[in-house]
C-alpha cells in the first residue's frame, strides 16, 4: 500500500502570509519524507486563497532538493489551463532533479473561475483534456511532441533534456465524476478521488473504473484506487473532534466556494452535468447539515478510530491506496505536524499490513 501527504496550499491562517505558508506547506512535506511516507502530491491552483500554487511541477523541483526517498506528484497538472508541450518539458526536467522518483498526475479542473482567468472555455474543457494527455504521454514516451488536434497544432519539436522515462506505466488522473473516472481507465491512469461523502456512494464510480480499465487494458493488473482524505488524527479523541469540525469544517465551506457548489450553472457545462446532483444535494440539505455530512465522511480521531474507518473501507473496495492531506482550513502548522507524525508512527504500521497495493515501483 502506497501512503502519501497532498498538500493543497491553502492560506486560511489568519496570522501567516503567503511566504509563511509556503514554508509550512514544504516543511510537512519535508517531514513526511523524513518520517516515512511514500509520496509528496501538490495540486495546481490559481487566483486566491484556497490554493497558492499555479504550478505544481516547478513547486515539486524545490521539494526535490529537499527531500531524498518519497515519489514526487504533481496532484495534478490541469491540463486544459497548461500547453502540453510545457508540461512535457517541465516533467522532463523535474525527472533530472529527483531521477527515478517522479510520477505524473494530470487533471481537467472543476472551477469555473480558475477556467475564466485562463479564458478557457469549460466547456471545452473534456477535448482539451483528452488531446492534450495523448500528447504530453507520447512526448514523455518518445521524446517528440507533436499534434495536429483541435486545441493544438504542434509542429514536431524535440524535449531537451530528454525524457528518462515513460509515464504510461506510473500515470495517476483525478476522478471526481463518471466521465473522469472512464477516462483515467482508458488512459490506463490510476484512479485518484476525494472523499466527498459515505464511502459506499463512491464505490459505483470505482467499479465504473475497473470495468472500463479491465475492458481497455486486458494484459495489465487492475490498479487500486488512490483513497484522498482530508485528515487529523490526535490522541484524545474529542481534540480530535474539535478540530475537525473547525478545520475540516473550514475546508468544506472552501471547497463549496470555490467550486460554487451551490450553484446551477454545472447543468449548463457540457462535460460537468454530472456534478449538478451534488450542487442540488448540497442546496436541499443546507449548508449546515451537507457540512457535517462532509466532516463526517473525512477520517479523523485517534489512531485506533482512523485504523477502522479504513479497515471498514478495505472491505468494501479492496487493496487502495491512502493520501492524506493534513493542512487545510486554517490548521495551524503544529497541529498539522502533530498529526503527521502520530499517523506515521501509530497507523501507518498497521496500515500497510492491510494489504499489498499493485502500484508498481517507480
Amino acid at each position: 500500500m502506497e501512503i502519501g501527504v497532498l498538500n493543497v496550499m491553502q492560506n486560511w491562517h489568519r496570522d501567516l502570509d503567503d511566504f509563511q505558508t509556503f514554508e509550512g506547506e514544504t516543511d510537512l512535506l519535508v517531514a513526511a519524507d523524513r518520517q516515512g511516507y511514500d509520496s509528496l502530491w501538490c495540486v495546481e491552483h490559481h487566483f486566491e486563497d484556497y490554493g497558492l500554487c499555479p504550478d505544481n511541477i516547478q513547486y515539486l523541483t524545490h521539494v526535490a532538493a529537499k527531500t531524498s526517498r518519497a515519489k514526487l506528484v504533481p496532484g495534478a497538472v490541469i491540463l486544459p489551463w497548461n500547453d502540453p508541450l510545457r508540461v512535457a518539458e517541465k516533467m522532463a526536467m523535474l525527472e533530472y532533479f529527483a531521477p527515478g522518483r517522479v510520477a505524473l498526475g494530470i487533471g481537467r479542473g472543476l472551477a469555473r473561475r480558475e477556467y475564466r482567468g485562463f479564458r478557457v472555455d469549460m466547456a471545452e474543457s473534456r477535448g482539451r483534456f483528452d488531446e492534450s494527455a495523448k500528447m504530453v504521454l507520447e512526448a514523455l514516451e518518445t521524446g517528440f511532441c507533436e499534434g495536429d488536434g483541435e486545441y493544438h497544432k504542434q509542429p514536431r519539436v524535440e524535449i531537451r533534456p530528454r525524457p528518462l522515462r515513460s509515464y504510461y506505466d506510473d500515470l495517476y488522473c483525478v476522478a471526481m465524476s463518471n466521465d473522469s473516472a472512464l477516462a483515467a481507465a482508458e488512459l490506463g491512469g490510476r484512479m485518484m478521488t476525494f472523499i466527498q461523502f459515505a464511502f459506499e456512494r463512491h464505490m459505483p464510480m470505482i467499479e465504473l473504473y475497473r470495468n472500463r480499465f479491465r475492458e481497455f487494458h486486458p494484459d495489465r493488473p487492475l490498479l487500486s484506487p488512490v483513497l484522498t482524505d482530508v485528515t487529523v488524527i490526535h490522541e484524545d479523541a474529542e481534540e480530535a473532534k474539535r478540530l475537525a469540525y473547525e478545520h475540516i469544517g473550514n475546508h468544506y465551506v472552501a471547497v463549496t466556494d470555490h467550486y460554487e457548489f451551490a450553484g446551477d450553472h454545472f447543468k449548463n457545462i457540457r462535460g460537468y452535468e454530472g456534478y449538478q446532483a451534488g450542487a442540488d444535494l448540497i442546496k436541499s440539505a443546507g449548508m449546515e447539515e451537507s457540512q457535517k455530512t462532509y466532516i463526517e465522511a473525512q477520517n479523523y480521531g485517534t489512531p485506533k478510530q482512523v485504523l477502522e474507518k479504513y479497515r471498514e473501507r478495505r472491505e468494501l473496495v479492496g487493496d487502495f491506496n491512502a493520501l492524506l492531506v493534513f493542512s487545510y482550513g486554517g490548521m495551524p502548522f503544529e497541529k498539522a505536524q502533530h498529526s503527521l507524525k502520530l499517523f506515521a508512527e501509530q497507523v501507518m504500521p498497521e496500515l500497510r499490513k492491510m494489504g499489498v497495493s499493485t502500484l508498481q515501483a517507480a
